[in-house]
């Protein structure tokens, strides 16, 4: 994803991929994935609506801190989530606090996503009701908020919770990214203009290695 963003490769390339087993020294699989062909069977990421936009890099930020809540959870327990990124005076006008707002008060770099105080304090503070709120420079606006745009069901969220209706309907409305962790899989999905354009399974980040 982070290749097709950055214009290294093509969103329509060929990727041929060696892989092996963590902490091995060997290889034993290559795959190919024809980018081309059909980004939700054969790819895990469709990044070519994200292509253009300046916070992309934030997006990837916080996928990162939403895999490692699906892995790990908090204190034992499984935690779900939601992180909303960019067009946060929208974002902010379609919801309100459900409880008070952890992140207010504090200067803009204290709230940085790339802070590592700034990511424990997300996963502590994850297993509270509400989404958090992501600015595009990857500023932490809020935390606790209560999404109040209108829920969607389509074909692509049958089988999805609430969670993830009230996340991409924000992306409509709003034009802002969604992140969001399923309490009962810790699966990752992204969505981007009412369209899931990721779903992953939950890893550590080697943040964490």
């Amino acid at each position: 994803m982070q290749a097709v963003l950055q214009d290294v490769i093509q969103a329509d390339s060929k990727v041929v991929c060696v892989l092996g087993p963590a902490g091995k020294d060997h290889l034993d699989t290559i795959t190919v994935h024809d980018l081309g062909l059909s980004w939700s069977e054969d790819f895990p990421f469709d990044p070519r609506s994200l292509i253009g936009k300046k916070f992309f890099r934030t997006v990837i930020a916080v996928v990162d801190i939403a895999l490692d809540i699906g892995a790990l959870g908090r204190e034992g327990k499984s935690v779900g989530t939601t992180f909303i990124i960019g067009n946060v005076h929208q974002v902010m006008k379609s919801s309100h606090q459900a409880i008070f707002n952890p992140f207010k008060g504090y200067s803009a770099e204290a709230r940085q996503i790339t802070s590592s105080e700034v990511v424990e304090s997300i996963k502590e503070l994850a297993q509270l009701d509400g989404a958090f709120v992501v600015s595009g420079e990857g500023v932490v606006e809020a935390a606790g908020r209560h999404l109040d745009a209108v829920s969607s069901v389509t074909h692509q969220l049958k089988g999805l919770g609430s969670r993830h209706r009230a996340a991409t309907s924000m992306t409509i409305y709003t034009e802002a990214v969604a992140v969001v962790v399923s309490e009962s899989t810790g699966r990752v999905t992204v969505f981007d203009q009412g369209k899931i354009i990721a779903s992953l399974d939950p890893v550590i980040s080697t943040r964490l290695v």
